[in-house]
């Protein structure tokens, strides 16, 4: 029997995928399609014939992009609902596995990964220590993490992020990472949709209904933007 998340308090709902999982699959879709997150990962630490970790998985869009090449594919997903979309995504694929699990406290050996993934998944900084240090745990020495969320100092994006979130303080995040001992890569991607109406239904779950209704305005004929991110990683 899966735990109640109030009896987890250490995991933060994450209400757009939690709530709306078939149209955050849609945003999954059109989220650089140009593999410019990839490339740059790549180029830090190739996963190839590696074992690797997909930390808040989510409905496990990534695991099959990660599986194509690596060793063997962990997903970790601490939303019951979300970590059976994941198993079912990749029920086929037997280097694959998905835990029902929080970052915090996942149920393996030490030093049981070369490669960590959090896509969107840390991006407020603080507050994810308890995860960071289960990363220290399960790293294998010479293994990398990467950590991808928002650079809310760039972009139409980033613009529309530090509207919708005026508190947020992008260089208080990037100095907790810093802190942290983790290397920052500034990457450009787009934010790309195959029709008005899909952009639509992406913009109403990553805001507010008022926030979503001025961008909306200000863009009535956009299927898509300029995004702008940061891939933080660390070696271990």
């Amino acid at each position: 029997m899966s735990e109640s998340m109030n009896e987890r308090p250490e995991i933060i709902p994450s209400p757009n995928i939690w709530e709306t999982p078939d149209v955050y699959e849609v945003e999954n879709r059109g989220v650089d399609r140009d593999h410019v997150i990839e490339a740059a990962m790549r180029s830090v630490r190739d996963w190839s014939g590696l074992d690797v970790v997909d930390i808040g998985c989510g409905t496990g869009f990534h695991l099959p992009q990660f599986a194509t090449t690596a060793r063997s594919v962990t997903g970790v997903e601490p939303h019951p609902p979300l970590a059976a979309l994941a198993a079912q995504r990749v029920s086929g694929m037997p280097s694959v596995t998905v835990r029902e699990e929080g970052a915090a406290s996942i149920g393996v050996p030490d030093a049981s990964f070369d490669v960590a993934h959090a896509r969107w998944s840390y991006f407020f900084g603080p507050g994810s220590e308890p995860g960071l240090a289960e990363l220290d745990r399960i790293m294998r020495p010479g293994g990398v993490a990467f950590v991808i969320d928002n650079d809310a100092t760039r972009s139409t994006f980033g613009t529309w992020f530090r509207r919708a979130l005026p508190s947020y303080d992008p260089r208080a995040v990037e100095r907790f990472w810093e802190r942290q001992g983790w290397q920052r890569e500034q990457l450009g991607i787009r934010w790309d949709f195959d029709s008005r109406e899909d952009f639509e239904a992406v913009v109403g779950i990553e805001f507010a209904p008022e926030h979503a209704d001025l961008i909306l305005a200000e863009h009535p004929d956009a299927t898509g933007v300029d995004y702008a991110v940061n891939l933080w990683h660390r070696r271990f």
